[in-house]
């Protein structure tokens, strides 16, 4: 049975519960759980480090290089130990299993010999020991004393020339070298680590570079930060909370997709979008909208001035009207003049243009659709971008200042703080809304309408927040002396912010959620809205039996009369 370690998939891997909106577990290093550490003022502290301290679950640990070596090493050690052998063969046997030591011993205690034959690990020597006084090596035939002829568990001879151009020619193609075996083409044992130290020269840092970089790579809960020249690697806990990680070289990124972090938006949509974003697709669809084809060689031209006379580019220089697309010799007063043409009104008329102008609108439609959610997307960008810059110059620089001017400790000021941090999380769930948004079904108008009044009360409130920490602040950051109205501002921004994280706890649950409330209501709605009617039919029905008992009994008194 495989272990819990090599059943672990990344892609598998279910979600938990919110990250930044709800509490969690322990992040993998040990720490106390009480207040967010607000202790920014650290020089290798950025901007992500800020965001992921700042949330209240971690379910990823930042590994730095002497990190991984310290994990590489625990994980040999202990194979070696419980599995009796060398450190040199279990790391052989690690590299094979990509590193998982649960599947080491299942593997291993289920068949031994099958393991030792597939990773190349032998028990005993093909070429059994020889007493002679000298050796013959295997690739250049030269005699050697047997202190010169060193080998791998099979113990076929070979020089130490040879062995040292045989592995360094091996580790100059690549990581393929970390599964070397014996030069004996019909020999399988592997060659350890142990031969490298002992016989490469230059080419060992780069074998150690490999070997150190296959922990991660060949690791399924284990990943490098994509951030370029980042080595900072993220071991991940499965099923304990969102994809969403942040690096400390300050790039937050998603484990599954390793794009940009995008929760609540699933990856698929991410993809989509950014391939849109960077697709020709939209090119074709705005030279579509906004030009016509050239009549004669059909290149596409913009009308980029007011009269109807276009003039193609050389070497084709055909003349037509940008109207009718007609050449434009037959053109004139009679057509309705230099800038009209009657000819196009009539065609129009007729029909013949119909299917062109409909392309022509509906590429414009899509074109202004795209433009709408994009350029909302970009803006919420660049407004993050601006605020992680106004963090840090207010832990580096307002802070201190405010509590000079306002006579109050910066342990008491951390409230500015935790509003910038809110403001960067939330700009960065905003922003994917807009890709959320571009992708929801028109025809679904009821989610569409519920998700527009998400977003737009969560906008409002953060345009709230952000005003306030970005303006109001600015009076106490230069004013001469305390301030009475200080006070009133903690309140003001600290009930803000609480404010606008419940509107984005909002949001981000419905959209995790696929906006499976309005599905839910609707058919809460329809289900009530039958009873109803059944309720009123039965209702009408019983009233009618009643007035006719009624009407009999009022006319016999009558009657009697």
């Amino acid at each position: 049975m495989d272990s819990e370690e090599d059943m672990l998939d990344a892609h598998d891997m279910e979600s938990g519960e919110d990250d930044f909106y709800s509490g969690g577990t322990d992040d993998c290093n040990d720490s106390d759980d009480g207040e967010p550490d607000y202790g920014f003022v650290e020089e290798d502290a950025d901007d992500s480090a800020m965001i992921a301290s700042h949330r209240s679950q971690k379910n990823f640990c930042v590994l730095r290089e002497e990190d991984i070596r310290r994990h590489q090493m625990d994980d040999i050690e202990r194979v070696s130990v419980v599995l009796s052998i060398t450190e040199v063969e279990a790391s052989i046997l690690l590299r094979h299993f990509h590193w998982s030591v649960g599947r080491v011993h299942d593997e291993w205690f289920a068949d031994e010999e099958r393991v030792r034959k597939t990773v190349g690990i032998l028990e005993s020597p093909v070429v059994p020991p020889s007493d002679d006084s000298e050796l013959t090596c295997g690739i250049c035939f030269d005699s050697y004393p047997p202190e010169k002829i060193p080998s791998v568990s099979c113990g076929h001879p070979f020089c130490t020339t040879c062995w040292t151009g045989y592995i360094t020619t091996t580790i100059n193609d690549g990581p393929g070298c970390l599964m070397l075996r014996c030069p004996d083409p019909s020999c399988l044992a592997a060659v350890g680590h142990d031969m490298v130290d002992k016989l490469a020269s230059e080419e060992k840092e780069k074998y150690n570079r490999y070997f150190l970089r296959s922990y991660i790579e060949d690791n399924r809960k284990m990943k490098w930060c994509p951030a370029p020249g980042c080595d900072y690697a993220i071991d991940f806990v499965a099923g304990s909370g969102s994809y969403d990680v942040s690096c400390l070289c300050s790039f937050s990124f998603c484990w599954n997709c390793t794009e940009e972090a995008h929760r609540p938006v699933d990856c698929s949509t991410v993809s989509k979008w950014i391939l849109k974003n960077s697709a020709e697709s939209e090119n074709m669809n705005w030279i579509l909208a906004n030009s016509k084809p050239c009549p004669r060689c059909k290149r596409p031209i913009e009308k980029n001035q007011g009269c109807m006379h276009m003039t193609c580019t050389p070497p084709c220089k055909y003349e037509f009207c940008w109207l009718c697309l007609g050449a434009w010799m037959d053109h004139g007063e009679r057509t309705g003049g230099f800038y009209a043409c009657n000819r196009y009104e009539v065609a129009k008329q007729e029909g013949q243009y119909d299917e062109t102008e409909r392309r022509r609108e509906m590429a414009k439609n899509s074109l202004e659709r795209y433009t709408h959610y994009y350029e909302r997307w970009a803006s919420n960008q660049t407004s993050r971008q601006k605020a992680m810059a106004d963090l840090q110059q207010a832990q580096t620089q307002n802070l201190e200042k405010l509590s000079d001017k306002q006579c109050t400790p910066e342990s008491q000021l951390k409230f500015i703080l935790e509003a910038w941090l809110q403001i960067i999380e939330c700009r960065r769930v905003l922003k994917w809304t807009y890709a959320y948004g571009y992708y929801l079904p028109d025809h679904e108008h009821a989610k569409r309408q519920f998700f527009e009044y998400l977003q737009g009360e969560a906008e409002s409130g953060l345009e709230r927040l952000h005003q306030c920490v970005e303006k109001d602040l600015a009076q106490f950051l230069n004013a001469e002396g305390p301030s009475k109205d200080f006070n009133d501002f903690r309140t003001k921004l600290a009930g803000l912010t609480s404010v606008t994280k419940n509107y984005f706890e909002n949001l981000v649950k419905a959209l995790e959620n696929g906006l499976a409330d309005v599905d839910s209501h609707a058919a809460c709605s329809s289900k009530s809205t039958s009873s109803k009617s059944t309720a009123c039919s039965s209702k009408t029905r019983g009233k009618g039996k009643g007035s006719s008992r009624t009407g009999g009994s009022s006319r016999n008194p009558d009657d009697n009369l």
